[in-house]
């Protein structure tokens, strides 16, 4: 582990910096490193798996303080292992959480003394998170996308035991199967009685004798998964699909944490989302704003047609209703708001200046009323 970079370097965050502070680091790293961001890269798709392995560890409080503690050593699968065969950690394969909940196991260590009545009881396996890129229009009206992700799975050949076969395991002799000793302390006020976790077999209960070929011991293995993942029509930017049970393996018969799928929507070239709204600016004639027309305004639909009046001055905005983005929880749809701004004829000829000052001659002030209005403010 010495060619590894320091976690908090990788995010280039301070050891004081919060969750939110890690989390937002996080994020903006992998946004700009991320492989539908950076085709062909291999440079940007090893900093988005280094950026990938150091999240997983500082964004569980767990994992961090062991990080904190005992540097990489603590995130190594093979940390304190000895005979366990319950829970390896098992690397890294999603964004958020380690791999393989070792929490019960390190928990009397950090004083949360949950495995202390039932050291081998199911527990619920890690949530973990990844990413996926849509298009503007994509994310508007929904689609179906395909994923690839890594998650701990329990061993297939050993069933998440950790031993080859069922005398690969025996009852760990100097606890008796508890997973804890009880020690006694003389102190002035008398005698004191604890209970730590049982160093012979890690908190587990058990020993193995014969380690599983195909998971050294751990009981899990990091799998890659690729599953299909419906994604709802109006979804946002940094908004969230979650798939029950996609997510880690739980331990001892545990269920199956969650995959969070993150979202990412490209820019449009031309739309801005507002909500469920588009808005967007469109430049027009002046002849256009003065006379009135009917303008071809494009919509996610393809182009829509609707009228200006005469005297449409610049910056006014239309709406087109029900054009927007779909509500995703199905209330609806936004509008599409048009802001019109009158484009001024650059490069002129003689004639066409001559005939424009002819045309301004003959207005008049009536038809400048704001103009007039706003030499009448100065002068009082």
């Amino acid at each position: 582990m010495a060619d590894k970079r320091d976690y908090y370097e990788v995010l280039g965050v301070d050891k004081s910096a919060s969750d939110a502070d890690i989390k937002k680091a996080y994020r903006n790293l992998a946004k700009k490193y991320h492989p539908d961001a950076n085709p062909n890269d291999p440079t940007a798709e090893a900093k988005f798996k280094e950026l990938n392995e150091a999240y997983s560890v500082l964004s569980d409080a767990e994992t961090k303080a062991r990080y904190d503690q005992y540097g990489h050593a603590g995130t190594d699968p093979n940390f304190g292992a000895g005979g366990f065969g319950g829970g390896g950690f098992g690397g890294f394969g999603g964004f958020s959480g380690a791999e393989f909940d070792l929490g019960d196991l390190f928990g009397d260590l950090f004083g949360s003394g949950r495995r202390a009545s039932r050291p081998n009881a199911p527990r619920k396996g890690a949530d973990i998170e990844t990413y996926i890129t849509l298009t503007f229009e994509e994310a508007a009206f929904g689609c179906s996308k395909d994923i690839e992700f890594n998650r701990v799975e329990s061993c297939s050949k050993c069933g998440g035991s950790g031993a080859n076969g069922k005398d690969g395991v025996e009852t760990c002799r100097t606890c008796n199967g508890t997973g804890q000793v009880r020690t006694v302390q003389r102190t002035p006020f008398g005698s004191m009685q604890s209970q730590r976790p049982c160093s012979n077999c890690k908190g587990t209960g058990k020993i193995i004798k014969d380690p599983c070929s195909n998971c050294k011991g751990s009981g899990v293995n990091r799998i890659k998964k690729k599953i299909s993942v419906n994604i709802p029509a109006g979804i946002d930017d940094g908004q969230r699909v979650i798939l029950r049970g996609q997510g880690n393996h739980g331990a001892n018969g545990g269920p199956a944490g969650d995959l969070y799928v993150e979202v990412n929507v490209k820019p449009h070239k031309l739309f801005v989302r507002d909500g469920d709204h588009i808005r967007y600016e469109m430049p027009i004639s002046f002849t256009e704003a003065a006379l009135g027309a009917k303008l071809t305004v494009p919509t996610l639909e393809g182009e829509s047609e609707f009228s200006i009046p005469e005297g449409t001055q610049s910056g006014s905005v239309f709406s087109l209703r029900g054009k927007g983005i779909p509500n995703v929880n199905g209330r609806g749809r936004g509008d599409i708001y048009v802001t019109v701004t009158v484009e001024v004829p650059k490069s002129l000829s003689g004639k066409q200046k001559e005939l424009l000052k002819k045309f301004d001659e003959s207005m008049g002030n009536k038809n400048h009323p704001k103009k007039q209005g706003f030499f009448a403010k100065f002068k009082k």
